[in-house]
């Protein structure tokens, strides 16, 4: 069963028709990457609006669930839809859709009744397809490689910026769309901010912390090294291994019928057993797919059970203000048979210089 099919199976009674004008849901549903267009689910059709910009492209996607429209005017051809169906009462993203393009939809077709409808592709995105893990995994393997390219380039003249373009230009090289979103590179006092800019001078002795993630086939990447620049001394060890070992506790722990609060607590248990409570701040992970943050949490409001089918990304930190931090993030795949590391990047404490 393909997205259209289960979207249709999903959509509840009380509307005829779900619009979608998120750009990456149309994406997931229809296989084309455009923008300014529409996708209109019914319960038994599917149409694709576009304009004569991706007209052609998207004719390649037309099949049995999805008819292809050229969109000339957008209150003939989608009110055409709308009134050959007699789609009446028609659901929105309202995650997604502004309050003034609601209030245009509105005024231009008065007969239609606009419902807020959200939540509905955001579920079905949470359990990957086979397919789906494989594009997770082809964007995480550009982005190990485009780390060990880096390592080798490395000078101590470089900057932050330097060495967020180099990992950005390493994944674009390597065969990524883009980077999964914009990559942090924060070095010395600025590596305790969780997600600093990098900035444009050379690089502070210390930790090194670097976020990144590559963008394949629509689906994102998401993982953090830290390294050291110069030399680590003992307590900048501990609290390397510190996280290093809270990190490893939750991959050992998290599983299908685990709550995202409890794999949190894993984590934050041993930093705070080693002297550091107060400086994780954040939550142990996310969901990832299509967006860079998206559902289960793991963290300590999630109460609800990680299923099959969901990854997610655990990346404890301990963050000392004005001093330094440190984070070390995988993503996992929980299948029935167990939790999958996708990740594959060394984490052994790299000084550097």
């Amino acid at each position: 069963m393909n997205a259209i099919q289960k979207l249709q199976q999903s959509l509840p009674e009380h509307i005829d028709a779900l619009l979608v004008t998120c750009e990456r849901h149309q994406r997931y549903l229809t296989g084309l990457n455009y923008t300014d267009g529409y996708v209109l689910v019914s319960k038994s059709h599917a149409w694709l609006l576009a304009d004569f910009r991706y007209i052609e492209v998207a004719k390649r996607c037309e099949s049995d669930d999805l008819t292809v429209v050229l969109l000339t005017n957008r209150k003939v051809c989608l009110g055409n839809i709308l009134a050959d169906y007699k789609l009446s009462r028609v659901g929105y993203e309202s995650a997604f859709l502004t309050c003034g393009a609601l209030d245009g939809l509105k005024k231009t077709f008065p007969l239609v009744d606009f419902v807020p409808c959200g939540g509905l592709i955001e579920k079905m995105r949470e359990y990957k397809t086979a397919e789906e893990v494989s594009h997770i995994v082809a964007a995480q393997r550009i982005a190990e490689q485009a780390l060990e390219r880096l390592l080798t380039l490395m000078t101590p003249s470089m900057t932050e910026i330097d060495v967020a373009l180099e990992l950005d230009y390493g994944m674009r090289k390597l065969g990524a769309e883009k980077p999964a979103f914009d990559t942090i590179a924060v070095s010395g006092s600025a590596s305790s901010l969780p997600h600093g800019e990098p900035r444009n001078i050379k690089l502070e002795k210390g930790f090194l912390t670097m976020d990144f993630g590559a963008l394949v086939n629509g689906y994102c990447s998401d993982m953090t090294r830290t390294i050291v620049i110069g030399k680590a001394d003992d307590e900048m060890k501990k609290v390397y291994h510190t996280v290093l070992d809270a990190q490893l506790a939750a991959l050992d722990f998290v599983a299908v019928g685990k709550t995202g609060a409890a794999c949190d607590k894993v984590a934050r248990d041993r930093i705070d057993g080693a002297g550091y409570e107060g400086c994780f701040g954040h939550s142990l992970g996310h969901g990832v797919g299509m967006f860079i943050h998206e559902e289960p949490r793991l963290s300590f409001t999630w109460e609800k059970p990680l299923e099959p089918g969901q990854i997610v990304t655990v990346e404890p930190g301990i963050y000392i203000e004005g001093k330094y931090g440190v984070r070390i993030e995988d993503m996992v795949w929980l299948t029935e048979e167990g939790a999958v590391n996708l990740t594959k990047a060394p984490k052994d404490l790299i000084e550097l210089f």
